[in-house]
């Protein structure tokens, strides 16, 4: 295996541009910021001075024009996600994505098509996947060290207030593509996912309680997976005391986590059934929490190997699918099987289907 250094730019110069920035001065210089762009130049020009970037772009496409990159950062609003993705695909250049890839499965079905004719790849940031204790949890559930998957839970109960949806992109079906189920949960579940692996039916509700958004502000779901694992998801905007927990029943072993927006090693516990006191969790040393920079060490070991970087389109597309599948159960009041929603549902098209059961705010 062979290592060099990929040239990198931010498209997007937004609050979590900043993440990925940090995240690439960290690499150790297995990546180096060679440019940057934003829709406002002023605003990608400032970033640029902050982050000691060479050269500010207005958009993607002038910016592939004059740079030669090998790796971009999309951390534009979500309805730029799939367009931008896709012109990084036609000129051969690996986009990382920030969530969610893209606001339907009609465009993932797209930009899958796209990455088919490319050299190149399309990963999505779910940073929370590659945590040391994640990655150690995973390992031990193949092993088969915990025994069978019998129960889980998973809340993210955030707190946004009206201000926060005062960005005119945040909270519509159009620009945003959903509310905490596709923005805010998505990060938890998708780690749960990660974990429990396929998931086989969806029974869910979504209310909009309080805020003035065109999308929900709280979801729930009830999950069967593939392996017989029942599991509750809860996504929420409206909760003042905030948390992100996550918690799996095995045979032998309880595992959890409690944290907000990144955890550490210390974060998670295990405890073992009666007659198992032998599982070994055997924490790490004292880690960062969990973020955008665990992912970007794993982007580069797949790029230096020749191979599509984590987490692929394949892999975010069953945690897309699951979003799908929650919004389709929620606004029918049907339970949604795994692979029920095809090109002809109108959940196919737009994660609120034929629409909600509230009038729109905005």
């Amino acid at each position: 295996m062979s290592r060099r250094s990929y040239r990198t730019a931010i498209v997007g110069t937004g609050g979590i541009a900043t993440a990925h920035a940090a995240a690439v001065r960290a690499s150790g210089g297995r990546a180096g910021l060679v440019a940057t762009a934003d829709v406002d130049l002023d605003r990608a020009k400032a970033f640029a001075e902050t982050w000691d970037v060479p050269r500010a772009y207005a958009s993607l496409a002038e910016l592939l024009g004059e740079e030669q990159v090998d790796l971009v950062c999309l951390c534009t609003p979500p309805e730029q996600h799939a367009p931008l993705a896709a012109r990084c695909l036609e000129a051969g250049v690996t986009a990382l994505v920030e969530k969610p890839p893209t606001l339907s499965l009609a465009e993932f079905a797209q930009l899958r098509e796209a990455e088919s004719r490319s050299t190149a790849h399309v990963a999505t940031v779910f940073q929370h996947r590659f945590g040391p204790a994640a990655v150690r949890l995973r390992r031990l559930v193949a092993a088969g060290e915990l025994g069978r998957p019998l129960l889980a839970t998973c809340a993210t109960q955030w707190y946004r207030d009206e201000a926060y949806f005062a960005a005119p992109w945040r909270g519509t079906w159009e620009n945003e593509g959903g509310g905490p189920t596709m923005g805010h949960g998505i990060h938890q579940f998708d780690l749960l996912l990660s974990v429990l692996g396929p998931w086989q039916e969806v029974t869910a509700l979504a209310a909009r309680q309080a805020r003035s958004t065109d999308t929900e502000d709280v979801s729930m779901a009830l999950v069967r997976f593939e392996s017989g694992a029942l599991a509750s998801v809860v996504n929420s905007v409206v909760s003042p005391r905030q948390t992100s927990e996550l918690r799996f029943d095995f045979e032998r072993a309880t595992v959890e986590v409690a944290h907000l927006y990144g955890y550490t090693d210390d974060d998670w516990t295990l405890t073992p059934a009666p007659g198992h006191e032998d599982i070994a969790w055997a924490p790490g040393p004292v880690s960062a929490p969990s973020g955008h920079g665990d992912q970007l060490t794993a982007v580069l070991d797949a790029l230096d190997q020749g191979e599509p970087p984590p987490v692929t389109l394949q892999d975010a597309g069953r945690t897309m699918e699951f979003i799908a599948a929650l919004y389709a159960s929620a606004f029918t009041g049907e339970r949604v099987q795994a692979g029920q929603i095809a090109a002809d549902s109108p959940f196919w098209q737009r994660m609120d289907g034929s629409g909600t059961p509230w009038e729109k705010a905005r």
